[in-house]
């Protein structure tokens, strides 16, 4: 596959609306391709640095998932410990759920019926626990708490102990109270409010988002974030029964979420337009898109991300990693149950 066209979907990404993209292709282990198109900052027009710090949104749960395995692997929890085992109450009071009925796993591949939620906003009821996917930020929350409980250490510091440090990940954090992004970054430009109504092009760089927490708060850069997902991918981050947990997945079929996937514990496999499957996962957030896949095995690993929050996520991402893996890798339909 020739770079050019990794650059060329690049550029496209930008002359849809930008503000700014980069990218980076790992190939058995070895950094093969980097490239950026637009702009980090639109006031000055400088452009975008490979080794900027971004916030990864939702593959945040990548990391909290392989955090709570880790801990399972200790014998700290069990997934399959009911939530009320370990936040008794939580459930019942905040959520009108059943905290009894829910387990650990079941929070982290999204069967546990709780909705989804943003901060200012009324949660709808909670379905049956166990039922079907429903992709929902207050699961991983949870997850965060119990952590906290199993380990009495707070959530960002079990995944600096237990993954950041380990794999010399010196970017990838999960910001305190003071919500700041280390240098160097990008400016981080969205096109909605903090309540997801639309709005014009804003800087949104400082903006508190701590309440993403375990969910989508965390910050990393590309070669941190191809280094992590090539570990994981390649087994050399959990043990082989939590290695497997993770990657047991469950369909997300009429879930009203990514078309041809099926979810593990925080990370999930993609089948691409060209019947190429990958397993990663993506990051959207207030003025930040994330994406980071590879092949199985970790034989190919792919980051990106845009600095603003207004492209057509799915279908920007999609053009570079077909871009990439189209008709070069072993199609495979049938793959984790995505048939």
């Amino acid at each position: 596959m020739s770079h050019a066209q990794l650059q060329h979907a690049l550029d496209r990404a930008v002359a849809g609306g930008g503000p700014g993209v980069l990218a980076e292709l790992e190939i058995d282990g070895a950094l093969t391709w980097q490239g950026t198109a637009g702009v980090a900052d639109l006031a000055s027009r400088r452009a975008r640095r490979l080794d900027e710090h971004f916030r990864i949104g939702s593959f945040t749960k990548a990391f909290a998932g392989t955090t709570v395995l880790l801990v399972a692997a200790e014998g700290g929890l069990g997934l399959d410990d009911t939530v009320a085992r370990w936040l008794p109450g939580v459930v019942e009071e905040n959520l009108g759920g059943d905290g009894t009925r829910i387990t650990i796993r079941q929070l982290l591949n999204h069967t546990s019926g709780l909705p989804d939620a943003f901060p200012g906003q009324a949660p709808p009821a909670p379905e049956e626990p166990g039922k079907r996917f429903v992709y929902s930020k207050v699961n991983y929350t949870l997850a965060g708490m119990i952590v906290e409980r199993a380990t009495g250490v707070p959530i960002a510091g079990e995944i600096e102990r237990r993954v950041a440090r380990p794999l010399g990940l010196a970017g990838t954090y999960l910001p305190g109270g003071d919500n700041t992004l280390r240098e160097p970054h990008a400016r981080h430009y969205s096109k909605a409010d903090e309540l997801g109504r639309p709005a014009e092009v804003h800087d949104v760089t400082g903006a508190d988002l701590s309440w993403a927490g375990a969910a989508g708060g965390m910050v990393s850069t590309a070669a941190d974030l191809r280094r992590f997902l090539g570990e994981l991918l390649r087994g050399r981050l959990l043990p082989p029964e939590q290695q497997a947990e993770m990657f047991t997945t469950v369909p997300t079929d009429g879930a009203g979420w990514v078309p041809d996937t099926a979810y593990g514990l925080g990370v999930y496999c993609q089948r691409l337009p060209c019947g190429v499957t990958l397993w990663g996962g993506g990051g959207y957030i207030q003025g930040s898109m994330t994406y980071a896949m590879g092949d199985r095995d970790g034989g190919r690993i792919l980051v990106s991300n845009l600095n603003g929050d207004w492209n057509d996520f799915l279908a920007t991402f999609t053009d570079l990693y077909e871009a990439q893996f189209g008709g070069s890798g072993v199609r495979d339909p049938g793959a984790a149950g995505l048939s």
